[in-house]
């Protein structure tokens, strides 16, 4: 279950990409207090293939696995293996419409956070790359 303010976070029935593209999230081991801020789309582009009725390949957007999604540090999966995903708390801690705003947020919130200067998050690792373009839809 992933949280959002405080509750359980259910989208739409007739939820698509429209809505949100994915979200940056905090997942907080309950135990020890050690946290990891990442992202994840909710979407992921799928290539079909070619048939007598389409002469060219067509792309589709697809969920993800974004309902059972753990992170992807290394270290935050040895934990949950060891001990279980239910001692994990999943929070959603912004939704975002574009791709470009995930890259964006999940940045800000590692810098904020300081995630590399202490041992208090998993994160081992910030990368981004980010035009002006990608965020428009974050300026005020």
């Amino acid at each position: 279950m992933w949280l959002y303010n405080d509750k359980e976070w259910i989208p739409p029935e007739d939820f698509s990409s429209d809505d949100y593209y994915g979200f940056v999230y905090l997942i907080t081991n309950e135990q020890t207090g050690k946290m990891y801020v990442g992202k994840k789309f909710f979407w992921f582009k799928k290539t079909l293939g070619i048939t007598k009725a389409r002469k060219r390949r067509k792309k589709t957007l697809v969920e993800s696995d974004w309902k059972s999604y753990f992170g992807s540090s290394k270290s935050l999966s040895e934990d949950i293996e060891l001990d279980g995903n239910v001692h994990f708390k999943r929070e959603i801690i912004h939704l975002c419409k574009t791709k470009g705003e995930c890259a964006y947020m999940e940045a800000k919130e590692q810098f904020d956070r300081d995630v590399l200067l202490t041992d208090e998050y998993y994160n081992g690792f910030i990368g981004c790359k980010i035009g002006a373009p990608s965020v428009k839809g974050l300026k005020k």
